[in-house]
């Protein structure tokens, strides 16, 4: 069989581009990518050149571009025009790389929630957290549009219009994870929330941007009901208990809502506070 330096069959051509010898045959129907060489013995071969052809294209097709557009700017390839092309690519690519990081914080938000929320019900513990980005909207603020007779239901529209209205307009990322804060120094109850919120991916320079501070938190875990003040009661109870100094507020938060929504025995919320470091 013949065979030239730098001269490969389909078949090692493919092994060396890691590819396969049908994508191969694909690309030289098409005339995307003919190979080089026709041997004596009418075989046909790649010239080990053409790797960087075969490069071009698998950067070009991981972006999306379709087949007919690779082969145009390959057989009409000059400076500005390759350049051109390659810059839209990387646009492709970076709008792709946002919808990505949108989706891993949205999963990632998922897996860690239901993860807090398999604990038992109602049974205090203490963990480190990191801390968090929220748009934290003032409940005075929302309640003031809000008809007299609005419920829960028009409260949580609110709420959702709002925080996907500042998350489009500042491209900010959100699971829609919404929680509830209390006002520091009053035990925590539906009475003292101050602001109604939705976790961020971000920091946002924002009027109704709060940092959710990194630390050990007191919590608990609220399964299977809706009202939270089983929860209040024993969180504040456990405190006053164990002489525990807290520091800043108190947050409460959906785990579940926005996965298992809609049904009572699936709902998990969980009641944090922050602990205020022990002194040295």
């Amino acid at each position: 069989m013949e065979r030239k330096t730098g001269w490969l069959s389909s078949g090692a051509f493919a092994a060396f581009c890691g590819t396969t010898k049908e994508t191969l045959r694909h690309y030289k129907d098409i005339g995307l990518l003919v190979p080089a060489h026709q041997g004596e013995n009418r075989y046909f071969y790649y010239d080990v050149q053409q790797f960087y052809d075969y490069f071009a294209i698998a950067i070009f097709r991981r972006t999306g571009t379709p087949l007919e557009e690779i082969r145009r700017c390959l057989q009409n390839q000059d400076a500005a025009g390759t350049l051109d092309q390659l810059r839209r690519q990387r646009s492709r690519l970076e709008e792709e790389r946002r919808r990505l990081e949108r989706t891993d914080f949205v999963l990632s938000g998922m897996i860690r929630n239901l993860e807090l929320g398999a604990v038992p019900d109602m049974v205090p513990r203490t963990a480190r957290f990191e801390r968090e980005h929220l748009l934290a909207l003032p409940a005075e603020e929302l309640e003031r549009r809000m008809p007299p007779s609005a419920g829960e239901d028009e409260m949580l529209i609110a709420v959702l219009e709002r925080c996907r209205e500042l998350c489009r307009r500042h491209g900010l990322r959100t699971d829609y994870q919404l929680g509830a804060i209390h006002r520091p120094g009053e035990a925590a109850g539906p009475a003292t929330i101050s602001h109604l919120y939705a976790r961020i991916g971000e920091r946002a320079d924002l009027p109704c941007y709060q940092e959710k501070p990194a630390g050990t938190y007191l919590y608990l875990c609220c399964r299977g009901r809706w009202d939270l003040s089983e929860g209040y009661a024993a969180l504040n109870r456990c405190v006053e208990e164990r002489c525990l100094n807290t520091a800043g507020s108190v947050y409460a938060c959906d785990l579940a809502g926005f996965i298992l929504n809609g049904v009572e025995k699936n709902a998990v919320s969980m009641i944090s506070v922050r602990l205020a470091p022990q002194p040295e």
